[in-house]
């Protein structure tokens, strides 16, 4: 039986003039996240990720806290969806901003429902079903190169791990919507495949955040 463990990214910097840049609590996070999948054994890998900047670093940082290291593959389809865009077309054109995070994220789960419903006649250059598409594509590459009793790192997003933790649950869009606001950073998922097909056995684990830890534990 192979497994595939789906890494949120450290926490970016929300309300910088550049939001794709890890926090410096994200890079903790992200050393945190590496010392716990050593923990686990899951090194010596080839790891994945996506080309945004805060999934390459988180990948590096957790995979320098490996002993053996690791190569990383860069894949642009593990990136999040395009969330300025998303919340200019369906969103009304709200924008990220540090004094109320929080009205922010309402407003882009609103616009991320709109997006959705909308299908291909979203005005985004990625639609809903574009995006599902090629999720769906990068995550059976990884799942179909894996042998028995190996495993595979990919460093992603939340938005990219809800979406497939509800396809694997039989609704990817109520995934998205449901699960991606409870993300944590540097969170850890696990889907293990085998005879029995590919099947969800934990979603976004964060006990490497608990105890002494616990400063570490965000959302956004």
């Amino acid at each position: 039986m192979g497994a595939v463990y789906l890494v949120r990214h450290g926490q970016a910097s929300f309300g910088a003039e550049n939001y794709d840049v890890l926090s410096e609590l994200g890079r903790a996070q992200a050393r945190a996240v590496g010392v716990e999948l050593a923990r686990r054994g899951v090194t010596g890998i080839g790891a994945r990720c996506g080309t945004l900047s805060r999934q390459r670093a988180t990948a590096e940082l957790a995979l320098a806290e490996f002993g053996s290291g690791g190569s990383v593959e860069v894949d642009a389809r593990w990136n999040e969806y395009d969330h300025v865009e998303i919340a200019a077309h369906h969103g009304g054109g709200a924008a990220q901003g540090s004094a109320d995070p929080r009205a922010y994220q309402h407003a882009l789960e609103k616009a991320l429902a709109a997006w959705i419903e909308a299908g291909d006649d979203s005005p985004c250059a990625e639609t809903w079903p574009m995006f599902l598409a090629r999720v769906r594509a990068a995550f059976d590459e990884v799942v179909s190169g894996l042998g028995k009793g190996e495993r595979a790192v990919v460093f992603t997003s939340g938005g990219v791990i809800s979406t497939l933790c509800g396809d694997l649950l039989g609704d990817a869009a109520g995934g998205m919507l449901s699960l991606n606001r409870v993300t944590v950073n540097a969170g850890l998922t696990k889907v293990v495949t085998g005879r029995s097909g590919t099947t969800l056995v934990s979603f976004n684990e964060h006990a490497h955040f608990d105890g002494e830890a616990i400063n570490l534990l965000t959302y956004r």
